[in-house]
């Protein structure tokens, strides 16, 4: 349902784009999310971006380095990373939540709030 690209090997502190596609049509979905998994961790949560609202939401790790956006040209959701580091490293894989999110927490950051997602594309930073 979700197809993530753009995913490659750039040395540290450069910048890398990443891209989610909807396989059969268009975003019609409450939130649009990324995630990564680095190779022996658990997949954690990166981004989001609410779609009705284009609202965004980062984790600390990457606030202020990385920037979700929807573009509507592409019809994609892209995840702008700057100044990567080693520690990014990781497969990135998009996810989308079809339904609204009533919860104490402010944001779906679980990977459980998330029921589709896309195949995975990997990001490889070199030091």
């Amino acid at each position: 349902q979700l197809q993530a690209s753009g995913g490659g090997l750039v040395q540290a502190g450069e910048s890398l784009t990443l891209s989610c596609a909807p396989s059969g049509g268009t975003f019609g979905l409450y939130y649009l999310g990324w995630f990564r998994q680095a190779q022996g961790k658990e997949r954690e949560f990166v981004a989001l971006v609410r779609l009705s609202t284009s609202t965004t939401y980062y984790s600390d790790a990457v606030k202020g380095r990385f920037f979700i956006s929807r573009n509507g040209a592409k019809n994609t959701v892209d995840l702008q990373m700057n100044s990567l580091k080693p520690e990014d490293t990781a497969v990135y894989y998009c996810a989308a939540r079809e339904s609204r999110y009533i919860s104490s927490r402010n944001y779906p950051t679980d990977v459980s709030d998330f029921g589709s997602w896309g195949q995975g594309t990997l990001v490889t930073v070199s030091s």
